[in-house]
């Protein structure tokens, strides 16, 4: 497998705090990476340094070997960097299939060519059905974004993240404030989307991460302190110690 995403010793510092401090971390194509650690770890910083959306004080982000550090979320968003939000984000006045549709516009073009509209708007709405029926919201096109259930809305956003046909998508912490039901149909979610995609995946719930990822890097106090397979992490003793709360 080929590395589709990487940083190399990535540091943030808010007023003298380091939030990030030498975050290497490496993903490969069609991997389910996951980052876990407590509050405060550094877990989302670390996101929004990968998609544009907080300059690094030093370090590098590559994609496919090409330095993009510092590039805007919408210039990563074009090339298959997306990412979804601790907070839904949806347009909660639009029903579910114009969400997914804009989404889907804006990866294709936006505006488009006069005598050309009609065969573009086809092809979107033809990927914006695709994409419904990958998060299972077929049946829901119609519904008014507010009108959807918590679990609904979730999967709504992974949607319209879906719908810029990313390469890496990044989920900030998917199954929070979920039920049980909705977990377990997010993480069911969440393994079939390695088919066509790189997935990070930010997650307070441990065992949810242990039981779909290929690997894991495991945050501290800004710092990447262990990396490796579920089981592999599992028995490291700084994990257990600094995050899973155990002690030998």
């Amino acid at each position: 497998m080929s590395i589709v995403l990487s940083t190399k010793k990535l540091i943030k510092i808010f007023g003298g705090v380091s939030a990030v401090s030498d975050a290497t971390v490496e993903v490969e194509e069609n991997q389910l990476k996951a980052i876990i650690g407590p509050n405060g770890a550094g877990k989302t910083t670390f996101f929004n340094l990968i998609t544009g959306r907080l300059t690094p004080t030093s370090g590098q982000v590559f994609y496919k070997g090409e330095d993009i550090t510092n590039s805007s979320p919408h210039r990563l968003a074009q090339m298959g960097i997306c990412r979804t939000f601790q907070i839904n984000s949806l347009f909660l006045g639009l029903t579910v299939f114009e969400n997914v549709r804009i989404a889907r516009q804006a990866k294709c073009g936006g505006a488009y060519k006069i005598f050309s509209l009609r065969e573009k708007l086809k092809d979107v709405n033809k990927g914006t059905w695709g994409v419904l029926e990958q998060v299972g919201l077929t049946d829901k096109s119609s519904v008014i974004g507010s009108e959807l259930s918590y679990g609904d809305q979730r999967a709504l956003e992974v949607g319209i993240a879906l719908a810029g046909d990313p390469k890496v998508l990044l989920l900030d912490e998917p199954t929070a404030g979920m039920s049980q039901g909705e977990t377990e149909r997010i993480t069911d979610l969440i393994k079939g989307l390695v088919h066509n995609t790189a997935v990070i995946l930010v997650e307070h719930d441990v065992e949810m991460v242990m039981s779909i990822s290929d690997n894991i890097s495991v945050m501290n106090q800004g710092k990447i302190i262990a990396e490796g397979p579920p089981q592999e992490i599992r028995e490291d003793k700084l994990v257990r110690e600094a995050y899973l709360g155990e002690e030998d």
